[in-house]
């Protein structure tokens, strides 16, 4: 184990933690290990995939995280490979045959890599020594990043006959540590915990009012010019507007959102690297795979998303071990926003029965296949909380997984197709021909072959995709394309819809009342008398942080009385058909029925769903004009009007 430390990876030594967990996997136990961010969580399962003699099994939640890893491990000689959505299938086929060959030793995957048949018949054909769950805080509902597909990583475990499992994380309560351990029976003395507290990050907390927030953010940053620094902000219009005005400012800086083209990000992420670009402006969509050492400066210029988000994101400063200042432009001005979000990952009830009954709907072919985006607009719920409710579907054995796959194109004739095949004559006859000919049509959709239409008429993939949107533009064909098509077995379909809809709809509403007390206790954190290093080593259950940091605000003699949000008109006062009557109306003409108060209130709190893409919500009068107040207010006072009406 040391020699290889230190021939492979060039470490004369191991840095805390990571020998007990290095020996607990090769003494063939399972193990967690949870240390602080960058403090090198990775190399346990890198040294322990050396040494095994099978394959090791690398679930990640973040492309970016695994190119960056499989880059590391490139360099140090060791033989990985990974298989994403990205990829061509000559690419994959080739991974999997090294795979099968014994030569690779590290295999990297998304977690929803794993609901593909084909790709779980592959994994039934290789031997596995070790199944690695990064981030995997993922898995458990208490956490901050639940992701359903990680709830299944269990069961995945026992399916493939991985004798362990090594599980990674920076981030987890007692609760959240608790819940991985049981779930993956690992013993107590092999979960391994290094602390929380950092003693190089200054952390502080500034009550500022929300109108003196953009002064006082560019006073700090001049202080601290061309220093590598990350402004955190919630939404992506507020990342573009503050890196204007620091740009205005005097203070070069780029923002960086989920709404931004993929080599847009790219090239911004390249230049901060490079140091080439150092303030970038960023909603939580930045950091994750961000291994950039000396980054000095963490800013929340709007409050983080709960104390793990900000222990993650403040996790990112200070890397190289150098002093580094997280600071917090704190105030309850977006308190509301927050909370928001939070409500507006709960499904309306009807959109859970509509699941149902369309998965009844299915029952007498045995199976369940649907596009997630259909379902998700279908039902107006968006994907994530739907694919939230498809694994309490799976927990409650009424469905299980067969694969998915991406069916690029497919499409459903408007017309028949000889009647599509009689507006053509000549060569483009026969081409359409060859089209409807190959195109396997099951009982509604046809999926498109290119490989077919190739080797049988030499028809060009382009000219194929031509012709299918001159089709679609003309009303011929329903066309959809790049989407993942999922296929469900149904175990059983005889509940009632209406009951188990209420029982799903329940749970939701727990959630929201857990991740709405995560927010205060954020607050709670942020207003504390207490040192803030020892605060937040104990939130996550750090008993041996100092009692004084020496370093950060409140130790500073800075307790944070954070200013109330600025009082707002009471909404009574408010003009109820002037903020939703045009909404109503188009609601009305869309779907010929009213909205309900959850659905009214969503809308006046700007909170997105699918439905409100397709009436183009956000440009009618009155979305988002209620976004600062509290939730249940508004839904209260827009039942009182609706029952008006």
């Amino acid at each position: 184990m040391h020699s290889t430390l230190q021939q492979i990876f060039g470490y004369p030594q191991f840095r805390l933690g990571q020998e007990a967990a290095v020996s607990a996997v090769l003494a063939g136990r399972s193990a967690a290990a949870i240390f602080p961010t960058g403090s090198g969580k990775s190399l346990c399962y890198q040294l322990s995939a050396v040494l095994l003699p099978h394959l090791t099994l690398v679930v990640s939640p973040l492309l970016a995280l695994m190119q960056d890893q499989l880059g590391f491990l490139q360099r140090h000689g060791i033989s990985a490979g990974s298989i994403d959505s990205a990829q061509s299938r000559e690419d994959a086929n080739d991974v999997m045959a090294r795979a099968r060959s014994g030569e690779l030793k590290i295999l990297m995957i998304s977690v929803e890599r794993l609901k593909n048949e084909r790709f779980r018949n592959f994994l039934q054909s290789v031997q596995i020594s070790l199944l690695v769950v990064d981030e995997a805080h993922c898995i458990s509902e208490w956490g901050h990043n639940f992701r359903p597909d990680y709830l299944k990583l269990p069961d995945y475990q026992r399916q493939f006959n991985i004798p362990q499992a090594l599980l990674l994380t920076a981030t987890a309560t007692p609760k959240v540590i608790a819940d991985m351990q049981a779930k993956f029976a690992i013993a107590p003395d092999d979960v391994i915990t290094t602390g929380f507290y950092r003693p190089n990050l200054n952390l502080l907390v500034e009550p500022v009012s929300g109108h003196d927030k953009r002064r006082r953010l560019v006073e700090w940053m001049n202080e601290r010019a061309n220093q590598p620094s990350i402004v955190y902000v919630t939404l992506q219009k507020t990342a573009e507007q503050i890196a204007e005005h620091l740009n205005r400012n005097g203070i070069q800086a780029e923002a960086y959102h989920a709404g931004l083209p993929h080599d847009k990000r790219e090239g911004i992420q390249q230049r901060f690297m490079g140091g080439r670009s150092n303030c970038i402006v960023a909603t939580i969509a930045f950091g994750m795979g961000i291994d950039k050492s000396d980054i000095r400066n963490v800013v929340h210029f709007d409050l983080p998303k709960s104390i793990e988000n900000y222990s993650q994101e403040i996790g990112r400063a200070g890397r190289d071990g150098q002093p580094s200042d997280c600071l917090v432009l704190a105030n309850r001005d977006s308190l509301n926003v927050l909370e928001n979000f939070v409500y507006g990952d709960t499904p309306e009830q009807q959109g859970i029965l509509r699941v149902l009954t369309e998965l009844q709907a299915a029952r007498s072919d045995g199976q369940w296949e649907f596009l997630l985006r259909s379902l998700s607009d279908h039902s107006n719920i968006r994907e994530l909380p739907l694919k939230t409710l498809l694994v309490q579907l799976e927990l409650k054995g009424v469905i299980a997984p067969r694969y998915a796959f991406y069916a690029e194109y497919r499409f459903k004739y408007l017309i028949e197709p000889e009647a599509l095949l009689a507006r053509f004559s000549g060569e483009r006859q026969q081409f359409v021909a060859a089209i409807i000919q190959v195109c396997n049509r099951a009982r509604t959709w046809a999926t498109v072959d290119f490989d077919a239409l190739y080797q049988q008429h030499n028809a060009e993939r382009s000219r194929v995709v031509k012709a299918l949107d001159y089709f679609q533009e003309q009303g011929l064909i329903e066309l959809e394309s790049k989407q993942m098509t999922e296929v469900y077995s149904l175990l059983n379909t005889d509940f009632d819809p209406q009951a188990l809809s209420v029982q799903l709809y329940t749970g939701f509403k727990q959630h929201e009342v857990t991740e709405v007390a995560r927010i205060h206790a954020m607050l709670d954190l942020f207003a504390t008398e207490h040192c803030l290093g020892q605060r937040l080593a104990k939130y996550f259950g750090d008993e041996n942080a100092p009692l004084r940091c020496g370093h950060c605000s409140v130790c500073h003699g800075h307790v944070a009385h954070l200013p109330p949000a600025p009082s707002l008109p009471p909404l009574v006062d408010k003009n109820f058909m002037g903020l939703c009557g045009d909404f109503i109306h188009r609601h009305h003409e869309y779907t010929g029925s009213l909205p309900g108060a959850e659905r009214l209130t969503r809308f006046l709190g700007g909170i997105s769903v699918p439905l409100f893409t397709k009436l183009k919500a956000r440009g009618i009068a009155g979305f988002a004009a209620l976004e600062a107040y509290p939730y249940a207010e508004v839904r209260e006072w827009a039942e009182a009007h609706l029952n008006d009406l």
